[in-house]
């Protein structure tokens, strides 16, 4: 089966999850997109949902094929939120925000009771570090950030490349209007120092671990859907 109908067949299991009257978060990337078009067929059927996005890509998705939308302010407390992963562990830990939209992602998941991970079979790490870990940070003192990212990194023994994200020849910016640094560490043995040591930066906005946040992902491979719960091991 090919990525992209993997991609749609995790997506139709977490409808599944989807009841009449939810507040839902709706996440940004390929598999999120796919399942938007399914959770607008169920819309257009009479399902009654109100949909906070994630991005201003996955808000003009969604207001193109009739889910009516809210926002965090409007509706600040959010029943369930279904969105992709660029990584997932055993534990349910992620990394995203390949897609550019980590801080909303994360803000949004934050706000829910539940969070939904849909992927395909290509996301399941051992550990967590083969994606490059996207990290958002400020315009202003760029080239310090960077630095303490390099040295918060040396200290917890992790080296690679610390890239800015570029959109041709232009740097890639949010919609929260930062930059976005992808760190090339490979395996990150211990997520939780790594998150801690980020987050102490003062430019940095946020980063891509989303560390005990998920309480289930669906999982789409060759054999079939598997439901992967967060005190399941996989």
């Amino acid at each position: 089966m090919e990525q992209k109908a993997l991609k749609i067949e995790a997506a139709r299991a977490a409808l599944g999850h989807v009841e009449d009257g939810m507040r839902l978060g709706i996440g940004t990337g390929s598999t999120a997109a796919e399942f938007v078009k399914l959770l607008a067929e169920k819309v257009a059927a009479g399902m009654r949902v109100i949909g906070v996005p994630t991005s201003e890509r996955t808000a003009a998705q969604c207001l193109e094929l009739g889910i009516p939308l809210s926002t965090l302010d409007e509706t600040p407390e959010l029943d369930l939120t279904i969105d992709g992963a660029d990584e997932f562990d055993r534990h349910l830990d992620l990394i995203k925000g390949g897609g550019g939209a980590l801080l909303r992602e994360k803000i949004v998941a934050a706000a829910s009771a539940r969070m939904i991970v849909i992927a395909d079979e290509s996301k399941r790490v051992d550990t967590l570090g083969r994606f490059p870990l996207p990290i958002e940070v400020n315009r202003f003192g760029f080239k310090a950030t960077v630095l303490a990212i390099g040295r918060a990194a040396d200290q917890l023994g992790l080296s690679g490349p610390v890239t800015l994200r570029m959109t041709d020849e232009h740097p890639f910016v949010t919609d929260g209007g930062h930059l976005i640094l992808d760190a090339s560490f490979g395996r990150i043995p211990d997520t939780r120092a790594l998150s801690s040591a980020l987050h102490a930066i003062p430019g940095v906005v946020e980063h891509g671990l989303f560390l005990d946040m998920a309480r289930l992902v669906i999982v789409a491979g060759q054999h079939g859907v598997e439901s992967v719960h967060a005190d399941q091991e996989i």
